[in-house]
């Protein structure tokens, strides 16, 4: 054999080392870094699943929110509706008071009908004052639609123009 052959043989035996140990090497670092990627892996989708439990979580305090003031706006409503429908009893009542006012003291009926009239009306007075109900007395008032109803214009030389002249 002659020194190149010698030569030759020595370097593909280097190679072949070389080789081999870098399958190895290889080999070893493979599970590695499939490890590493099955971290990294997890590790995403327990970011992506910590965030999907944060919008969750702020999605059902936004939905509860909701609720509360859909429950607040629907007791308000009922309170109103249910007002509006009682002040006609106290409009008739006062109506009753103001048509025995120019009737004979005499007449013992009238008296009595007056006084539990009068009686009622307080009473009931009293009862929306526990809920916020007032009564309003806008004569001379600039007219509001929003809290005022036009039952017709008249002229009023003493009254300024689209003001309330008088309660029904």
């Amino acid at each position: 054999m002659s020194a190149d052959e010698k030569r030759s043989e020595q370097v593909e035996e280097q190679n072949e080392a070389v080789e081999t140990e870098a399958e190895e090497v290889s080999t070893e670092a493979e599970p590695a870094t499939e490890e590493e990627s099955e971290v990294e892996s997890l590790q995403a989708k327990l970011k992506e699943a910590q965030e999907q439990s944060l919008r969750f979580q702020a999605e059902m305090q936004n939905v509860r929110r909701r609720a509360e003031i859909d429950v607040e706006k629907a007791h308000k409503f009922a309170l109103e509706k249910f007002v509006k429908e009682l002040l006609p009893v106290a409009d008739s009542l006062e109506k009753a008071v103001e048509s025995t006012e120019g009737q004979k003291e005499s007449s013992e009926v009238v008296t009595s009908i007056r006084e539990g009239v009068e009686m009622t009306l307080d009473l009931f007075k009293k009862s929306l004052g526990k809920f916020n109900v007032e009564e309003l007395n806008p004569v001379g008032e600039p007219f509001d639609p929003q809290q005022h109803e036009a039952m017709s214009m008249v002229p009023a030389p003493n009254a300024e123009p689209n003001s309330v002249v008088a309660v029904v």
